[in-house]
Parts: structure tokens; sequence; C-alpha cells
């Protein structure tokens, strides 16, 4: 992929993880642990109401608890996954990626609320039994909610969060369109401001687009191919190969990957790419997201 495309599976990837990361126990060495009971489930069917003495909380999220026990559980199994890796992440910098997906996750839960789905308790109790299944008997699944600070409660109540948070993310990114218009696109790409507009002279005195960008990149010749908008990372070319029209060259647009020059080779509708359908999900995720929080009451403990 190149450099203005969309990165895979970047923060779309970390919400599945999430959503999954309460099905999956650490004892099978998963990235985030799945929480059970050592006895069958019988959950209500809403999260219980705050207690006039509430737990320890990390967080507070339109009224709902994520508790200190919660946060902190996910942040070891989130630290272990990083060593393992061979990464390096400040600590501070961790806790806030924890957090802030455990955030997101509650809001997904309550959107899915909102739009009418409650997590049957039949799919409840089949969670359950492959956690018992995956782990090995329900000895081990006490011992292990002991070592994680969970109790029956807070277990079914977490547990039917990342059901109902799953729900909610798959049924945003399906609303996203696997066809729309696209752009066929070709680039020269530069590191330098003047060569960049040294090239911008040379195409206005009748240069061959094709041939200089043979020169700076003999190996895909400046070839980026069909772009849907929303898939280029930088705005501003995003915005540039698309009012550009076809069979022409942009002005040098700035971008972090450099100085790019944008030639228009087609337009038209066409099916996604799996990664351009993958990071427009993304996308569509993330506004959604962002603007759940800006209406929603988000306290964060120290």
């Amino acid at each position: 992929m190149n450099s203005m495309a969309q990165p895979l599976l970047t923060r779309i990837t970390r919400m599945v993880v999430i959503t999954t990361s309460l099905l999956v126990l650490s004892a099978c060495e998963a990235i985030l642990g799945s929480r059970v009971t050592p006895t069958a489930i019988l959950p209500s069917a809403t999260p219980a109401p705050p207690t006039p003495t509430p737990p320890p909380l990390a967080a507070r999220v339109n009224g709902q608890y994520i508790t200190l026990a919660e946060f902190e559980s996910e942040l070891g199994r989130f630290q272990s996954a990083q060593i393992e890796l061979g990464k390096s992440i400040p600590s501070e910098e961790a806790k806030q990626t924890v957090l802030d997906d455990l955030i997101d996750l509650e809001l997904l839960a309550q959107g899915a609320h909102e739009a009418g789905y409650e997590c049957p308790d039949s799919e409840l109790a089949s969670r359950h039994q492959a956690l018992v299944d995956a782990l090995g008997d329900e000895a081990a699944l006490s011992k292990w909610m002991s070592e994680n600070g969970y109790t029956d409660e807070s277990l079914s109540v977490a547990l039917r969060r990342a059901i109902d948070a799953a729900w909610m993310r798959d049924k945003i990114i399906a609303d996203v369109s696997t066809s729309t218009e696209q752009v066929h696109v070709r680039q020269i790409l530069t590191y330098n401001a003047g060569e960049a507009d040294e090239i911008k002279a040379q195409l206005d005195g009748g240069q061959d687009f094709n041939q200089l960008a043979a020169i700076y990149d003999p190996v895909a010749r400046g070839e980026l191919g069909w772009v849907p908008q929303g898939y280029l990372l930088d705005q501003s070319a995003d915005e540039a190969v698309f009012s550009t029209p076809v069979g022409s060259y942009s002005s040098v647009i700035a971008s972090k990957a450099g100085y790019h020059l944008f030639f228009i080779v087609e337009r038209g509708d066409r099916p996604l790419s799996p990664d351009a359908l993958l990071a427009l999900q993304e996308k569509s995720l993330l506004s959604w997201l962002d603007e759940k929080r800006v209406k929603s009451d988000i306290v964060q403990f120290p």
C-alpha cells in the first residue's frame, strides 16, 4: 500500500479485539482475556443500577461504571501482549489506550441499547459455555476470576457489554457501501519542496506526467490505483484528487509523506477493494465514536 493510503485495521482491528477481549481467556494466550463465572450465569436483562457505595472506578460513562479492577485487568493483558510482540509502550500511554478502548466499548454498548438491541440470555449462556470449554472446567474459571478481580455480577455486566458493543460495531460498519465513486490516480512524490515546484514547472511546460512519474518511481511508475473519497490519510491530498478533472494534474500538495503531484486517469463508480472498504469502515466507526463522545458524560478517575 502507498504511503498516502489509510492503514489497514488500525482502530477497527483494535475494536474487534476489544469486543472479543472478554471471549478469549488469557490462559489461552490471547491478547485480552475473557471473564466467566464459576457457576451458570443468570444475568439481569440490563446492568445493575449504581449502588450507594460504588466500587473503585476507572471511569463513568453516562452513569455506567468501568471498574478499576476491570481496567487494571485489561491493562495487564495489554502490556503483556506488547512485551510478547517486542514492543515498548510508555506506561501512561498504555493506560490511556486501554481506558479509551473500554470507554469506546461502553459507548458502543449503549448505542446498541438505544438502537433497540439487548443481548439475549441464550447468547450470554452460549458464550459462557464456550469459555468453560476453552479453559477446561469451572474450577479453573473460578480461579481466573479471582485472580482478575471479577465477581459473578461484574463479569456478567462486562461480558454483556462486549456482546452489545460487537453488535453495534457491526451495524455501523455494515452501513458503509461496498461500491462508490472512485478515481484512478497516479502520483509523483518527492521529499523536497523546491524539486516539487520544478516538476510542476516541467508539467506546465508540456512534459508528460507518466514519463516524469517513471523517473521518480521506476517500479510502480507512480501508480496508486483506484481510491474512494476519504481513503487517503491527508485531507488536502484527498481533496486534491477529487477536485482535479480527469486527464489533469493537481498543484503541489504537501503532506507528512512528502510533496505530491497527482494525475487523474479516470473516474467512476466501482466496488471497493478490501483495503479501501476496511479503511472507510474504520472511518465510519471513528466518526460515530467521536460524535458519541461529544454528546456523552464521561468522567475519568485519576
